[in-house]
C-alpha cells in the first residue's frame, strides 16, 4: 500500500519543501498509508492540523477522490460540527487527530473502507475499564539521545571508522595502530570492541572483544539503543496491554512475557531486579562511607584498649625507643599487638560485610594493613583499586544483562509497536461506538435516488438528545419546505445534511433507518443575515448559476434564500432556480416562507412539503416535526387568528381567517 506514496509530491498540497520534511521520517509512505497523523506530525515544521490535512489528501489520492464534496461554507461547518461530536468521544489525542482523517467522500471505495471499520467498531463496548486504560496510551516516541561512555569501538581502518561512526553514534570510535593502543583503551574503558579481524587471537589485557561483524547488528553493540526505546515508552506499552485485555482484543504477542521483560527494565534504561548488579552498585555508592565506618570501628576498639590498659615503660626502655626514633607505632606493636590485630580484623570484617562483596574480599581486606598505626588509616591505593574492580565488574555485568534484555525486547519491538498502534485504533473505534450509542445510530443503505429518513434525530440541537423529537422525511428531486417559525425547518435541513455527511464518511447515522443516494457534492446555503447589497446578491446568483450546470449528482440544501432581496423578486428568482434544478440530477430542499408564491411563479410543478403546526397551547406552538408531503403548512399568524376566531364572538376574526384560505393567501 505504501507504494502509492513513493512520490510524496503527487499528494495534493505537498510541495517539494513539505516532501523534504516528510522524508526525514523513517517511513513516511507507510505512515501515510496507515493514516498515522501523529507520525506525520513528527516531521519538522508539520503541525497536528497540517498533518491531518496531509493524511486526508493522501487518502483522497489513493482513492482518486477530488475532495470537493463539501462545496459551501455551511456544508463544511456541518461537517466540523459532526466531527466535533466524534472527537469529544475519543480518549487519546491520537484518536482525535485520527478522526480528522475521516471525511465525506464521493468515492464508493473510501465509503466502504471506513464503513467496514465502523461496523466492527460499533461492536465494541465502551466499558469504564477500557476507557480508563486508554487514558494512558500515547503514540510511541523515539528515545532521547543515548550516550555510552563505558565502552568504545576500535579499528585501524579509516573506512571502517567512518562506517562505525555513522552506524553507532552512541559510542566513541577510536582509530588504533596496534595492540598496545588497544590495551591503552582497555585501561580507560570497561570493554573495547575491536572491529578488525587482524586482531583475532592477540593477547591484550582487559575486556577486549574482536567482533568484525558488529556493525551488521548495531543493536547488539549498543543494547542501550533498544533499552532506551522501551524505557521511553514503557508506560505506553503497558497501557496498550491493559487496553487489549479490557477490550478482549487479540494482542498478537505474549503480553505476559512482554510485561515481564519491561518489569526488568528501569525507567532510565538500566536493568532492574538483578541482585548482584544492585549489590555492586550499592557497594560503589557506599564504598567511601563503608571504609570510613570501618576505620571508626578499628579506632574505637584501639581507643578503648588503650584506655583500659595501664602501660608502664621503664626509663631505659623509653630512652632506647627515643634513641631509635620510635613513636607510638612501636609502643602499639610492643604493648598492644594483639589488640591492634583484633581492631584491624574487626575493620576488615565490617568493611566486607557492609559492602557485601565476598568475591572481592581479599582485596577489600587489604584496605587496612597490619602495620600498627594509631589512628588506623586506609590504604588509598587499595581503595582505588577496589573501586576500579567493582566498577569493572558492575559495567561488565550490566552490559551483559543489558545485552540479554535488549535481545529479548528487541524481538518484541515490532509486536510492541503494533500493540500500541492497535490500542490507539481501538480508541478511534470506541469513539465511533460511543457516537453510535449516544445518538442511537444505524447504518444507512446507500442506493437509489434522494434521501429517506425514518426516526431521525439531529445531534446538533442545543437540547439534550433524549429530548429531540424524531423526524421522518424523504425527498427526491426538488422540494420546497414550508412551515411556521421555530417549527424545525432549519433543524430538518441540518438533519438531512448531517445524515448524508455521516453516510458518506462511512459512519452510522442518527436515525432508525436511512436510505440515501451517494452524492458527488453537498451544497448547503445558510440563511442570509439581512438583505444583500448588489455585489453580494450578484455573487450569490452566480453560485446558483454554476450549481445548475453540469451533471454532478448534488444534494442542495437552501435556508430562506428569499432573505437576500425583496420578497417579490425572491419568489421569482427561487422559482427559476428550482426550474433549473428540476432538469438536473440534483436533490434539493429549499426552506421558504414564500412556498406558495414560489409555486405559483414556477413554470414546472414544484413539490411543497410542510412542517405543520397543530395548534397553540399556553402560548406555545405545538408542531408535528415530521414534514407532511405535498402540504403547504399554515403560518403562525394564521394559527393565532384561528385561535381568536374560535374564542371570540366577533365576526372580525372569522372574516380574517377566511382570507388565509383565499387563493391570494397562497
Amino acid at each position: 500500500m505504501s507504494g502509492a506514496f513513493d512520490d510524496l509530491t503527487a499528494i495534493d498540497g505537498v510541495g517539494e519543501k513539505t516532501a523534504a520534511r516528510l522524508a526525514e521520517l523513517d517511513d513516511p509512505a507507510a505512515a501515510l498509508a496507515a493514516g498515522d497523523v501523529s507520525a506525520i506530525a513528527r516531521a519538522p515544521g508539520i503541525s497536528d492540523g497540517r498533518a491531518a490535512r496531509i493524511v486526508r489528501a493522501a487518502i483522497r489520492h489513493r482513492h482518486g477522490d477530488e475532495g470537493s464534496f463539501l462545496a459551501t461554507d455551511r456544508a463544511r461547518e456541518l461537517y466540523e460540527s459532526v466531527l466535533g461530536l466524534l472527537e469529544e468521544r475519543a480518549v487519546t489525542e491520537y484518536g482525535r487527530k485520527r478522526l480528522r482523517t475521516f471525511y465525506p467522500s464521493a468515492s464508493a471505495d473510501r465509503i466502504a473502507e471506513v464503513r467496514a471499520m465502523a461496523e466492527a467498531a460499533v461492536e465494541r463496548e465502551p466499558t469504564p475499564e477500557l476507557i480508563e486504560a486508554l487514558s494512558g496510551v500515547e503514540p510511541l516516541e523515539p528515545p532521547r539521545d543515548v550516550r555510552v561512555r563505558d565502552r568504545c569501538l576500535a579499528t585501524n581502518d579509516a573506512e571502517t571508522f567512518s562506517a562505525a561512526t555513522e552506524a553507532v553514534p552512541e559510542m566513541s570510535v577510536e582509530l588504533v595502530d596496534n595492540a598496545r593502543a588497544i590495551a591503552d583503551l582497555a585501561r580507560g574503558y570497561s570493554t573495547v570492541i575491536v572491529l578488525d579481524e587482524a586482531f583475532s587471537g592477540v593477547e591484550i589485557d582487559g575486556d577486549v572483544r574482536v567482533r568484525p561483524e558488529a556493525l551488521r547488528s548495531p543493536a547488539s553493540v549498543v543494547p542501550e539503543r533498544t533499552l532506551a526505546f522501551f524505557a521511553r515508552n514503557r508506560d505506553r506499552i503497558r497501557a496498550a496491554a491493559a487496553v487489549h485485555r479490557a477490550a478482549g482484543a487479540d494482542a498478537g504477542c505474549d503480553l505476559a512475557a512482554l510485561e515481564a521483560a519491561l518489569e526488568r527494565l528501569g525507567a532510565d534504561g538500566t536493568v532492574a531486579g538483578d541482585d548482584r548488579l544492585e549489590g555492586l552498585e550499592a557497594a560503589l555508592d557506599d564504598l567511601e562511607a563503608a571504609v570510613s565506618m570501618a576505620e571508626g570501628v578499628a579506632n574505637d576498639r584501639l581507643r578503648a584498649a588503650i584506655e583500659e590498659r595501664d602501660v608502664t615503660i621503664e626509663g631505659t626502655d623509653l630512652l632506647s625507643l627515643v634513641e631509635r626514633g620510635a613513636g607510638v607505632d612501636s609502643l602499639l606493636e610492643r604493648e598492644l599487638d594483639s589488640e591492634f590485630a583484633d581492631a584491624i580484623e574487626a575493620a576488615r570484617t565490617d568493611l566486607v560485610e557492609t559492602l557485601g562483596v565476598t568475591d572481592h574480599e581479599s582485596l577489600a581486606r587489604r584496605v587496612f594493613t597490619e602495620e600498627p598505626t594509631y589512628p588506623v588509616e586506609r590504604d588509598e591505593r587499595v581503595v582505588e583499586r577496589l573501586r576500579e574492580e567493582l566498577t569493572a565488574e558492575r559495567d561488565r555485568r550490566g552490559t551483559r544483562l543489558k545485552r540479554e534484555l535488549a535481545e529479548e525486547l528487541g524481538a518484541m519491538r515490532e509486536p510492541a509497536e503494533k500493540l500500541v498502534g492497535d490500542a490507539l485504533e481501538i480508541d478511534v473505534e470506541l469513539a465511533v461506538s460511543r457516537f453510535a450509542e449516544d445518538f442511537e445510530c444505524a447504518f444507512p443503505t446507500i442506493e437509489g435516488r434522494g434521501v429517506s429518513i425514518e426516526g431521525g434525530r439531529s445531534p446538533l440541537l442545543d437540547v439534550p438528545f433524549e429530548a429531540v423529537e424524531a423526524v421522518d422525511y424523504a425527498v427526491e428531486g426538488v422540494s420546497l419546505l414550508s412551515g411556521v417559525n421555530s417549527g424545525g425547518k432549519t433543524s430538518t435541513l441540518d438533519l438531512v445534511g448531517a445524515v448524508v455527511v455521516l453516510a458518506q464518511m462511512g459512519l452510522p447515522v442518527p436515525a432508525e433507518r436511512v436510505r440515501t443516494e451517494r452524492f458527488e457534492a453537498l451544497h448547503y446555503q445558510a440563511k442570509s443575515q439581512g438583505t444583500l447589497d448588489a455585489g453580494a446578491f450578484e455573487s450569490t446568483l452566480r453560485e446558483f448559476g454554476s450549481l445548475v450546470e453540469g451533471d454532478r449528482t448534488r444534494l442542495v440544501l437552501v435556508d430562506e434564500l428569499e432573505s437576500i432581496t425583496e420578497p417579490g423578486a425572491s419568489a421569482v428568482i427561487i422559482a427559476g432556480i428550482l426550474e433549473a434544478l428540476t432538469e438536473s440530477d440534483s436533490t434539493a430542499v429549499f426552506v421558504s416562507h414564500l412556498a406558495g408564491e414560489i409555486r405559483e411563479a414556477a413554470a414546472v410543478d414544484v413539490n411543497v412539503d410542510g412542517i405543520e403546526a397543530v395548534g397553540l397551547k399556553d402560548g406555545e406552538l405545538r408542531v408535528n416535526r415530521s414534514p407532511v408531503k405535498d402540504h403547504l403548512a399554515r403560518s403562525t399568524p394564521e394559527l393565532i387568528v384561528e385561535k381568536l376566531a374560535e374564542r371570540e364572538t366577533s365576526g372580525f376574526y372569522a372574516e380574517l381567517l377566511e382570507k388565509f384560505d383565499s387563493p391570494e393567501a397562497g
